[in-house]
């Protein structure tokens, strides 16, 4: 009975240890999952982050662009009318000269 209670605790020191390699072999893969689950989810993240802040910058450059094109479209609309301004002064300047030439003409006839 001796030899039978040996062969018997053996088998199960065996199967024990069979037993525990399985369940070290399954948690070691369970952290290798979690482990892997965790770094494509820092990837994704990144990703995130880096998409977000490429449309950010994106949406601020769109927006300096728009307001550079407005700031010279309003300088140059008030260079147009200082331009025309300019223009109607110098032609009222030639219209008043002329009158005034034409009226000392006028008197020096008299």
């Amino acid at each position: 009975m001796n030899r039978l209670t040996l062969a018997a605790v053996g088998t199960a020191a065996l199967a024990l240890a069979a037993c525990s390699q399985h369940a070290q072999n399954e948690s070691a893969e369970a952290g290798n999952a979690i482990a892997a689950d965790a770094n494509a989810t820092m990837q994704n993240a990144t990703s995130d982050v880096d998409a977000s802040t490429d449309a950010a910058f994106g949406s601020a450059e769109n927006a300096m662009d728009r307001a550079g094109d407005r700031a010279g479209d309003q300088i140059d609309n008030s260079a147009a009318r200082a331009g025309a301004a300019i223009d109607n002064s110098a032609d009222r300047a030639a219209d008043a000269t002329g009158n005034a030439m034409v009226e000392a003409g006028n008197a020096v006839r008299r």
